[in-house]
């Protein structure tokens, strides 16, 4: 996958206000990140471009899991509030793209 240009912090402000009305799409539950929602993760990203995933466990290792989550995805961290960790990555087709930066 080709490695984006990180977003400029004036773009996080942005897409942390456009991610503000968004509920989480994926749950990290007792099972930890699993090979199959990372596979969710990359789905949800090429659909939505900007992600929300709570952390129903693990919440003391929020920090290491997103980190683990960017990186294989080829995603941007946006944000980690609370237990929620906001990610955007863009849509390779400029057509499909939801949020110009």
């Amino acid at each position: 996958m080709k490695h984006q240009m990180k977003p400029t912090n004036k773009q996080l402000q942005e897409l942390k206000a456009a991610a503000h009305h968004l509920d989480p799409l994926i749950q990290i539950g007792r099972n930890g990140l699993t090979p199959e929602q990372i596979q969710r993760i990359n789905s949800a990203l090429t659909h939505h471009e900007l992600v929300k995933i709570r952390y129903n466990d693990y919440k003391n290792q929020k920090e290491t899991i997103s980190r683990e989550i960017t990186e294989k995805t080829d995603s941007h961290r946006v944000d980690l509030i609370g237990h929620t960790l906001i990610i955007y990555r863009q849509n390779p087709d400029k057509a499909q793209r939801k949020y110009i930066l």
